[in-house]
């Protein structure tokens, strides 16, 4: 695949050749999805897959009044991709007609070109992958690393034209002992860290002693506990289900209703917001609205606003501000507990490292349940003691972060997403760790 320089070049072409073929009447959206992703793959702290994937895929809506088709195609970045997006077209146009129209179809209509370009800051996957390998000598290292650009373009029949280009990095790995018991980690950013890296991993070594003791099994009933960045992640996580989106706000579903209607507070230090302007994703939509930099959806621990998509917009006469209503970049902020004092703040209760398997077991009442997994220990007086059996939890997130939340951490971690079905994610958190008075375990 070509240079993404070049693409944003490539991709202008092609908006221009489909503008050129409208017909009398028509209009049209195009988005661009491309990737040169590096993935290297680790097991007992060497390698064993390492490949790249490229490529391009592009979306081409085809308008006519309210009535509106679309068809993604992959593209092969040469010069036949005009013949293949313009028989695309074609065929679009001859199933228009048999389209209803979409009442709720918004698109935007005033032109706000933009640019974002940012050179890359990553070496290449080579030093990455041997930075890896130096830091894990001698322990079961597993994991995967992807890196490299991530673009994003977008096109109308208006002259608008978007484009968002970065690089970035991210490596979930975990650190092995035996049984079911193994340290679990992860980073990304925008700029590589070999020493942050090797300090990472000599720590998940550290912990691996501590997993080798016999496990404690917990009754049910409530604990002290100390959530990790990453664990307090897989709690928030559960609000981009629905959890700030305007639509399900409007219709009763969201999991924040009670605190949206006033019934329900956070504690006064939860703040949440949309920060599209230090995140992954792109600062546009696929209908061509401009993203705000940043959206407040929680200050002062309550409910300051919500992610609004055009449809949404459409319908019920609001402004966008989202495509689809889940959080892409979003950030809490931190507290004032040293991170490394999290263990003598806890004194004697749960290590919460990860979660896993969570899901409602109230939306109406945001009440979650879970496991706890990997690296999760009994602590005392500031002292891990044991490593913990798995164990289910079940509470709500009124507690969690309201009536039970003694302190947030000051310092907080970049948390991006893993996935890669279909395409590297762009999506991101940014989280403070969580120290609570009580946490329910009910299994």
């Amino acid at each position: 695949m070509m240079q993404h320089a070049d693409l944003r070049e490539h991709f202008h072409r092609l908006a221009d050749s489909v503008h050129a073929a409208l017909h009398a009447g028509e209009g049209f959206t195009l988005w661009l999805a491309a990737e040169t992703s590096d993935f290297v793959r680790f097991n007992h702290g060497k390698v064993r897959q390492a490949g790249q994937v490229r490529q391009c895929y592009i979306t081409l809506r085809l308008l006519r009044g309210q009535r509106h088709l679309s068809e993604t195609v992959s593209l092969g970045c040469g010069a036949d991709d005009a013949a293949t997006v313009l028989r695309t077209l074609a065929q679009l146009r001859t199933l228009l007609d048999d389209v209803a129209e979409d009442p709720h179809l918004l698109l935007a209509d005033a032109v706000h070109t933009t640019l974002h370009a940012a050179p890359s800051k990553l070496p290449d996957a080579g030093q990455m992958t041997a930075d890896i390998v130096d830091a894990a000598a001698g322990c079961d290292l597993v994991g995967i690393l992807a890196s490299g650009p991530v673009c994003h373009g977008f096109a109308n029949h208006h002259g608008q034209r978007n484009w968002h280009d970065t690089s970035s990095w991210n490596f979930d790995w975990s650190v092995y002992s035996h049984g079911d018991k193994a340290v679990k980690r992860g980073g990304a950013g925008f700029e590589w860290q070999p020493a942050s890296l090797a300090t990472a991993i000599a720590e998940a070594r550290s912990q691996l002693a501590l997993l080798g003791r016999p496990a404690r099994s917990l009754a049910p009933g409530g604990y002290r506990a100390y959530f990790t960045p990453a664990a307090l992640g897989e709690i928030v996580g559960m609000l981009n289900w629905g959890g700030f989106s305007e639509k399900q706000l409007r219709t009763k579903r969201s999991a924040l209703l009670r605190l949206a209607e006033g019934e329900a507070s956070l504690d006064a230090r939860i703040a949440l917001h949309e920060d599209t302007l230090h995140g992954l994703a792109p600062g546009f939509q696929p209908e061509g609205f401009i993203k705000p930099e940043r959206v407040d959806l929680i200050t002062d621990g309550r409910l300051s606003g919500s992610l609004i998509s055009p449809r949404t917009a459409k319908e019920y006469g609001l402004k966008a501000n989202s495509g689809s209503e889940a959080p892409e970049s979003l950030v809490m902020a931190g507290g004032e507990l040293p991170m490394a004092e999290a263990l003598s703040a806890l004194g004697t209760g749960l290590y919460v490292s990860n979660l896993w398997y969570l899901n409602y077991s109230d939306r109406a009442a945001a009440r979650m349940t879970g496991m706890t997994r990997f690296a999760c220990f009994w602590v005392e007086n500031g002292e891990i003691v044991a490593p913990l059996n798995v164990m289910r939890f079940d509470d709500s997130l009124y507690r969690m972060l309201g009536s039970e939340l003694e302190a947030l951490t000051r310092e907080t971690e970049f948390l991006a997403d893993a996935g890669s079905y279909g395409a590297r994610s762009s999506s991101s958190q940014r989280l403070p760790g969580a120290l609570l008075r009580d946490f329910r375990l009910v299994l």
